[in-house]
């Protein structure tokens, strides 16, 4: 019985999944994404997929509702067209940061998004750096998380790093900071943040390591506004360091995001194609680096039921 492997793009991020099939010398599944009169969205898969190993790839970029919506449509529409397994390729994972009940009376959404996949038809999830752990326990069917710690590291390591210092920007990134410490071998410092109680903002009051006279990096899972990372860069220049790079997986980079970083003393910025960046929004300081070769090996490896915990 027939197997075959397929891709499909959902609009979120077209650049990458082409990528993606372009490293798996295959041709992007056909379909066709239309917005009806009545603001729906149709969804109608152009080719047959009876059978077939199906990968869908959708980021959670703007509009996230839309792109949310959309990939739930091709899920059940492939579900309907007796795909024999369907896997949510999800780059950046939707509703990522509301994944714990810390205000009253608020959904969970990470954990309702989840549930929504299952439901839609979707028999795994394959993500990449998730905000929290405890996502991966929300999802009742299986969940592959990647990172893409290694290929920050391998871009930084084009850097003159003798005298590097990895920096965490609080002790909740230490052991994010720690995976990018140990790979590139270097020494970590600790940015000491305190929240007070009668409002919310975040100072830093102690850094614990050396940094006078060195080089640091700055790395996060996720920037959106820039707003922490260019204040810990600010600091770090006032504490005696010499340059900065920073790093990060997903670059949301949410309103003037893009113009602060490049108006920071940071020399380099790296980030991950998981989300596109504004067209309209060029910079000077920011790389940006492709998963497509880190998802493609993935996908090849769940396709041929192999390992992808080998993959990290």
């Amino acid at each position: 019985m027939k197997n075959y492997l397929k891709i499909i793009s959902g609009s979120s991020n077209p650049a990458l999944a082409g990528e993606i099939c372009e490293y798996l010398d295959l041709a992007p599944c056909k379909i066709h994404l239309e917005r009806a009169p009545n603001d729906n969205i149709k969804v109608q898969i152009r080719e047959n997929v009876r059978e077939d190993d199906v990968f869908v790839v959708q980021s959670s970029s703007s509009p996230v509702n839309d792109h949310l919506t959309e990939l739930l449509l091709i899920i059940d529409a492939l579900k309907y067209a007796s795909a024999r397994r369907i896997t949510a390729v999800l780059p950046y994972y939707p509703y990522v940061r509301s994944d714990k009940k810390d205000e009253p009376r608020i959904s969970i959404s990470a954990r309702l998004v989840a549930d929504l996949l299952q439901v839609a038809g979707a028999d795994r999830i394959l993500t990449m750096t998730l905000h929290s752990p405890q996502i991966v326990a929300f999802s009742r069917i299986p969940v592959d998380q990647l990172w893409a710690t290694s290929l920050i590291c391998n871009y930084m390591r084009g850097m003159d790093l003798s005298r590097a210092v990895v920096v965490s920007p609080d002790v909740g990134s230490a052991d994010e900071a720690s995976a990018y410490a140990n790979r590139l071998e270097l020494p970590m410092a600790i940015m000491d943040k305190r929240r007070h109680a009668d409002d919310e903002k975040a100072e830093i009051q102690n850094i614990i390591g050396d940094i006078k006279g060195r080089d640091a990096l700055l790395f996060d899972d996720e920037v959106l506004t820039g707003g922490s990372m260019v204040e810990a860069m600010r600091i770090l220049k006032e504490r005696g360091v010499r340059r900065i790079f920073a790093g990060c997986t997903h670059g949301v980079f949410s309103g003037a995001a893009m113009e602060h970083i490049d108006q920071s003393s940071v020399e380099v910025f790296a980030t991950t194609n998981t989300i596109p960046l504004p067209e309209n929004k060029p910079s000077r300081k920011i790389e940006v680096l492709s998963v497509a070769r880190i998802f493609g090996d993935a996908i090849k490896a769940i396709h041929h039921g192999e390992s992808v915990s080998r993959l990290i």
